[in-house]
């Protein structure tokens, strides 16, 4: 026998324990020089030559050496080498474990590139990928490269019986934000058999949570009941599954069973139930949540107090979020939010503003979500100067560039009535998204600025698609300037992109036809709202009372009541006020004493102006006067400005001359308080009196607003503009109402309903006109002034002299 020794120096050797995964690290040894020790037997009728076999056995080394040398990079991390020696190589020789560590770096370092190449290889080689392991890691290379469509392509093609390699595709769908193709991957998963696992349930969860479907709520829900191996993860996901798709009580459920069956709870689950108990307004339940925590020791946790009090503020208990608040050790930015949105909610504007002061003071920065809770309060209690402070912050601390501070900003200077500054920030935006277009919209509408508001909309047509949100911002402002052409196009465009159905819109759209006088069809479309809210209601009785339909009114106002719906504040002054403007004095008194003793509801400002203006029109002044005289509140200049106006109309010179003096000392600048007094004089005849009213106004330098009408012809509006209606003048021919009815006679073809805006009461002169032009004309006449809708049909008038 002779024995040959070769001594032959190896590199690294390495081994993969038999259940490691591929994607795992893989163990090395160090280098070793190592006899190879081979025997060969002479009267062997095979010999083995001891250079061939040394060649023989150097070739074998060098072969496993390349696999080894890949993984020995890929465990380093070294993309770059590994792929040099790929390259290098025999493709023939190189195994499935080695491209699958090479796959796996290329995931970990996000190297699509690389990982396209290594598929070409595998490829070229002539390897099948539809075995479980590289194709599985060709799709996970893929789906975390980011590159789905190819991933999916990949998972297609190979066996994918397994339920991780569904669940990674699924989460890959989801990240991306395609929840619906990952709902249809689990579909088609069960359709096959496949078992699901406490995995693909929490990403199931996440996507119905974002798809927000409570029939497939219930199927999870099912699977759930399927699972063998649940546990605190695949719980907390059912819990948050049903509160995150508008079913809270549903999850309280789920977390009432789940403690029954003794499993334990971690801080996501007090987290996620507190959120529930937040969202449905179970106070009772989040405060045994709050009892319970305590006990399994969560409270030192901040994530756990954060949630804690934002759920008290929530559920309405200020104070109880105040105590947790006070005792929290540590306060985040989230904790110092949550407070401020609560006292916000609540109405507790200077609560809200102490506490941003106090988490600036504190060294608290405040973030993104902070700056629009207090920008919110101050836009809710029209805190401009506050808010003008909160803006110098953001422009110190450079936050003008997120999007939602901008909007913020913008919505608070709306609501506070500057809309210069609104623009300003608006101007300054570099990027607007829909919210921006709709604040702006919704600001200009609101603050009497209508044909800001239609320019602007057309504007958005160029760079948006309108929601919902901007056909309600935008049909308010066709009904300012009783636009009806215009309200109409808006009106199509909502029915030919299906947005009619948002409730809001239904309403813009009854309320808009109702201030253009197109009371009918208002009327026919309030009608075919399937679910009427209390605002449905309401625009239908303010439209019968703003058209001096009275009797209508109240009968809507009943239906209301019979439909289960119970009235509030809005609801009693729009059936007030269409008492007013029909004269029903008696059922004027019953709304009144019911809305006090029935409903419970403390009469404002608003309600006792209403009836001082009903009993001043129907002419009993003494009551009204007294019931001023006997009112828990300070009477404000409208309410004394109504007796005012009924001293005009029943010619009561006496009780004018006392009541104005109240009127002159709340609003000395007010004009038209003192052209109303100037009339009364006027129709009095004591012209010394009217003279002197005169020279006050001058002397105190006070102008009238002049009279303005308009009236819209084919999508045009037309201005008529009066000089100084305070004159009687030589030829009453020259008020703006005449002029735009004149104009509208002209224009518009034979039958066509003439409609007429005015900014001012219109006066007792034109008022008999439009009477006599309505009549010898042949033509019905609607016009609109500042106090309601006159409606000239055959010489007379919807109004009856209440006006």
């Amino acid at each position: 026998m002779q024995i040959f020794m070769a001594k032959i120096t190896t590199n690294f050797f390495y081994f993969s324990p038999p259940n490691q995964s591929y994607g795992e690290k893989f163990a090395s040894y160090k280098p070793s020089t190592l006899p190879i020790i081979v025997s060969s037997n002479s009267h062997s009728s095979c010999t083995i030559n001891p250079i061939s076999a040394s060649i023989s056995k150097t070739i074998v080394c060098k072969t496993k050496n390349y696999n080894a040398e890949i993984s020995r990079f890929c465990e380093v991390g070294n993309l770059e080498k590994a792929m040099e020696v790929l390259y290098s190589s025999e493709k023939s020789k190189i195994d499935t474990k080695t491209y699958c560590s090479i796959l796996q770096l290329c995931a970990d370092l996000k190297s699509l590139e690389d990982g396209k190449k290594v598929h070409s290889i595998i490829c070229e080689s002539g390897i099948v990928i539809d075995d479980g392991v590289l194709g599985s890691k060709l799709v996970f290379m893929y789906v975390t490269c980011g590159d789905l469509k190819e991933g999916r392509r990949v998972f297609n093609k190979i066996d994918n019986g397994k339920v991780f390699i569904w669940n990674l595709l699924m989460h890959g769908y989801s990240k991306t934000g395609n929840f619906k193709e990952s709902l249809y991957l689990f579909k088609k998963m069960q359709s096959l058999g496949i078992a699901a696992d406490s995995y693909t349930f929490s990403c199931v969860l996440k996507c119905l949570a974002v798809v927000g479907n409570s029939r497939r709520v219930k199927d999870a829900h099912k699977l759930f009941d399927e699972l063998s191996d649940r546990d605190v993860v695949s719980w907390n996901c059912m819990i948050s599954g049903y509160i995150a798709n508008g079913v809270a009580e549903k999850g309280l459920e789920v977390f009432k069973e789940m403690l029954n069956l003794g499993f334990n709870v971690d801080l996501a689950t007090m987290v996620t139930v507190l959120s529930g108990c937040a969202n449905c307004g179970a106070l009772m339940f989040g405060r045994a949540v709050h009892a319970f925590a305590l006990k399994a020791c969560f409270s030192k946790e901040i994530s756990f107090n954060n949630t804690l009090l934002d759920m008290y503020s929530k559920c309405g208990d200020l104070d109880g979020a105040i105590r947790v608040f006070e005792k929290m050790g540590e306060r985040s930015v989230v904790s110092w939010t949550s407070m401020i949105a609560g006292y916000a909610r609540e109405g507790v504007f200077d609560g809200a503003i102490r506490l941003f002061h106090g988490m600036v003071r504190e060294g608290i920065e405040p973030d993104v979500y902070a700056i629009t809770s207090i920008l919110h309060a101050c836009a809710c209690d029209g805190l401009l100067e506050i808010g003008k402070d909160v803006h110098d912050y953001i422009k110190e601390n450079d936050m003008q560039s997120s999007l939602y501070v901008s909007n913020a900003l913008m919505d608070m200077y709306a609501k506070c009535g500057s809309m210069a500054d609104a623009e300003s920030v608006f101007n300054q935006m570099p990027v607007k998204d829909i919210v921006s277009w709709n604040t702006m919209i919704g600001g200009y509408s609101k603050n009497c600025c209508p044909n800001e508001a239609l320019d602007l909309f057309v504007a958005m047509l160029q760079k948006f698609e309108p929601d919902g949100v901007t056909m309600a911002c935008i049909l308010p402002a066709c009904a300012s300037l009783a636009a009806l052409e215009r309200g109409r196009e808006i009106h199509g465009y909502i029915l030919r992109h299906g947005i009619s159905a948002d409730r809001n819109v239904a309403n813009a759209i009854v309320d808009m036809y109702v201030k253009c006088g197109v009371l009918v069809l208002a009327r026919s479309l309030f009608d075919m709202i399937p679910a009427k809210d209390l605002i449905s209601w309401t625009i239908m009785i303010a439209g019968y009372g703003m058209h001096g339909f009275g009797c209508d009114a109240i009968a809507t106002f009943n239906d209301m009541r019979q439909a289960g719906i119970e009235p509030d504040e809005v609801s009693f002054i729009s059936v007030l006020y269409a008492c007013s403007h029909s004269g029903l004095v008696d059922e004027g008194w019953r709304f009144f004493n019911m809305m006090r003793y029935e409903c419970n509801i403390e009469p404002k400002l608003e309600h006792y102006a209403c009836m001082v203006d009903l009993l001043s029109r129907t002419g009993n002044l003494s009551e009204a006067y007294r019931f001023i005289e006997m009112m828990p509140v300070a009477p404000d200049a409208t309410i004394w400005g109504s007796l005012l106006c009924g001293c005009r109309i029943h010619h009561e010179v006496k009780l004018a001359e006392k009541v104005a003096e109240h009127v002159f000392e709340l609003e000395p600048d007010n004009t038209g308080y003192y052209v109303l007094l100037a009339n009364v004089y006027a129709e009095a005849e004591k012209w010394e009196e009217v003279k002197k009213l005169r020279e006050k106004i001058s002397r105190r330098g006070l102008k009238k607003n002049p009279g303005c009408s308009w009236i819209e012809i084919k999508g045009k509006v037309n201005i008529f503009v009066a000089g100084d209606e305070m004159e009687k003048e030589v030829a009453l021919c020259g008020h703006s109402e005449k002029l735009a009815m004149a104009f509208g006679i002209l224009s518009l073809p034979a039958g066509e309903t003439i409609r007429v805006t005015k900014n001012l009461r219109v006066c007792g002169d034109c008022h008999e006109m439009a009477k006599f032009m309505s009549k010898t004309a042949r033509r019905e006449i609607v016009l609109r002034d500042s106090n309601r809708f006159h409606h000239f049909k055959d010489g007379r008038c919807s109004c009856r002299g209440f006006w």
